[in-house]
């Protein structure tokens, strides 16, 4: 039975960008919610010899994630899961919608795939660098496993929390911190969680990758840059080639962590900033 990698957000940027470091021996199914968008991704890689398809999922709908694993265990043992979908701040959306689909998105991944993954398996959960901006004292992690037993209260203390500054585009900058905090979190939990299955479970934290979504971003995320340690944005192909690399399963040691992959903006951040 061939082996499958499915890619969530695979339409585009580093998710795409991640599908091009695959093997070819394995089935690559790209989801996302543009149809279109999708349809160039697949296209592309076609072109590059790989056997992929294209199947639309919305991760912040159970069902959809669902029909998304059904999709792809009938080609195949799924072997690799990266789930690299999410919203941004700058992108047409409320507080609401961050959580929903960086977060609860996350665990419905994480759940309904490893439902029907075997030993030597691998998920890799998208987070960001921003996970790491807020301080501790105000990251409400006693709330985090109401994730799994109650998403409503979750979803209502999380917005409450992230609506402390009286901008909205800083509230939603809160709620998508947050959200990724969560999933550092998450996936962590997740290991140890599953790790007794045989499945590894691995984070990674980019920092602002020139995207469209981190485009979008650069005018209020731009002030990391000049923290970084060559002054610039990470290039979407260099994060795909770490998505890809942590998936893989000669990497089976590495679970239960999360790869700050962000050019040492958050080190010099918190340890090396010029006073």
């Amino acid at each position: 039975m061939a082996n499958v990698c499915v890619i969530t957000g695979g339409g585009s940027g580093m998710g795409l960008e991640a599908a091009k470091y695959m093997p070819k021996d394995k089935i690559i199914v790209l989801s996302g919610r543009t149809v279109e968008k999708l349809e160039r991704a697949v296209n592309q890689l076609r072109d590059m010899g790989y056997t992929v398809y294209a199947k639309a999922c919305d991760t912040s709908n159970r069902e959809s994630v669902k029909q998304l694993v059904q999709f792809a265990c009938e080609l195949g043992n799924v072997k690799n899961v990266i789930n690299s979908a999410g919203v941004s701040p700058g992108m047409n959306g409320t507080q609401e919608s961050i959580l929903r689909i960086n977060a609860l998105g996350t665990v419905y991944i994480n759940q309904e795939f490893s439902k029907v993954m075997q030993e030597g398996s691998v998920i890799v959960d998208v987070a960001s660098n921003s996970a790491y901006l807020l301080p501790s004292f105000i990251i409400p992690k006693k709330v985090y496993p109401l994730a799994e037993t109650d998403e409503a209260v979750f979803l209502q203390k999380l917005i409450k929390r992230s609506s402390l500054p009286k901008d909205e585009y800083k509230r939603k900058g809160f709620a998508y911190s947050l959200s990724k905090n969560f999933v550092v979190w998450y996936a962590k939990k997740c290991a140890f969680e599953y790790g007794t299955k045989g499945i590894r479970v691995v984070s990674v934290s980019p920092g602002l990758i020139a995207t469209d979504m981190g485009n979008l971003e650069k005018e209020e995320g731009g002030s990391l840059i000049p923290l970084t340690a060559e002054n610039r944005m990470g290039k979407p192909e260099e994060l795909g080639f770490v998505l890809a690399t942590v998936a893989d399963e000669r990497n089976g040691y590495l679970a239960g962590v999360d790869v700050l992959c962000d050019g040492g903006s958050t080190t010099r951040m918190k340890e090396f900033k010029k006073k």
